[in-house]
């Protein structure tokens, strides 16, 4: 039985190591060595600068600036999705009461699962349009609309959402849940599921409320699952490019006046528009450090031992 198995694992492994070393291990090499080089993009002929591109890079204000976006972006788009994603995925499959006094989901609780879904099933491409009509600074927008309906806002001066400083960064923000809460609602279902229902009767027979089981209960046996969504949206909120430079003025995003820059969005544009593509794969290799970093962080910190059921 055993003689020529690691032939024969060996064979099935051979093409997709090799799809992935040409793929993807190969272009990180060839942009980390672009990246010490006065590369401008379209000529083959370049200079050997060493670091002086990394030096530049911490003395750029506004690619230092979009570093901090990005960091805003890592706190709070996780810790909002997962937290709403845990209290729907709770409510629709353990924070009803049957007719025989267990533990059940909401009444419609099957429906609301297929609608909380729906955000996702959209592309990012098409939430921007989206979005970008609700945001519109005039009557036409949604959001104005119904503010101006209120009388919360003044026809004459609606709010510019996606022109103001302050506010830019959490109506980007918003989308990025909106869009989220669905599938790791459905992530988390799916984990709450293989929870024993007798674990959450036995609890309320000892007159636990949903809080106590929530905590005690749903929120240690759900943890694997939890940290695998945070380490996604941490990924998710390193990016943030299609969003960005979609719905906020400039080129490639980042308006008003870098208030919304991300660090995809700075480096793009100096790939393409400024010519600076080894300064811009520099950016790369920074940005892929601090994902792979933060993505280690984000599993040490949150590790613990598995309980199990």
């Amino acid at each position: 039985m055993r003689k020529g198995q690691y032939r024969f694992v060996a064979g099935f492994l051979f093409a997709p190591v090799a799809l992935y070393v040409v793929f993807v291990i190969w272009p990180y090499l060839q942009t980390i060595g672009y990246s010490l080089t006065d590369w401008k993009g379209q000529s083959q002929t370049f200079e050997f600068v060493g670091l002086d591109n990394y030096k530049e890079l911490f003395e750029d204000d506004v690619f230092m600036g979009a570093i901090w976006h990005n960091i805003l972006f890592l706190v709070f788009i996780p810790v909002i999705t997962i937290l709403l994603a845990l209290f729907f995925a709770f409510m629709l499959n353990a924070g009803g009461r049957s007719r025989a006094g267990g533990v059940s989901g909401v009444a419609g609780s099957k429906f609301y699962k297929v609608v909380y879904f729906f955000p996702q099933v959209l592309s990012l491409a098409i939430l921007a349009v989206l979005f970008g009509a609700v945001y519109r600074s005039d009557g036409g927008g949604m959001l104005n609309g119904l503010l101006m309906k209120t009388g919360l806002v003044d026809e004459s001066s609606p709010v510019e959402w996606l022109n103001e400083p302050d506010m830019v960064l959490w109506m980007l923000m918003l989308v990025v849940v909106w869009h989220g809460v669905g599938f790791y609602l459905v992530l988390f279902s799916a984990a709450m599921q293989s929870v024993p229902r007798d674990i959450y009767e036995a609890a309320l027979i000892d007159g636990a409320g949903r809080a106590q089981s929530f905590f005690r209960i749903t929120l240690p046996l759900l943890w694997d699952s939890v940290q695998t969504a945070w380490v996604y949206l941490g990924i998710a909120a390193m990016d943030m490019f299609i969003l960005v430079s979609t719905m906020t003025a400039g080129e490639f995003g980042g308006g008003p006046d870098h208030h919304s820059e991300v660090m995809a969005t700075v480096m793009m544009r100096n790939f393409l528009i400024y010519g600076k593509s080894g300064y811009a794969c520099a950016m790369g290799v920074v940005m892929l450090l601090l994902t792979l970093i933060l993505s280690v962080v984000m599993l040490r910190a949150t590790r613990r031992e598995r309980i199990e059921f």
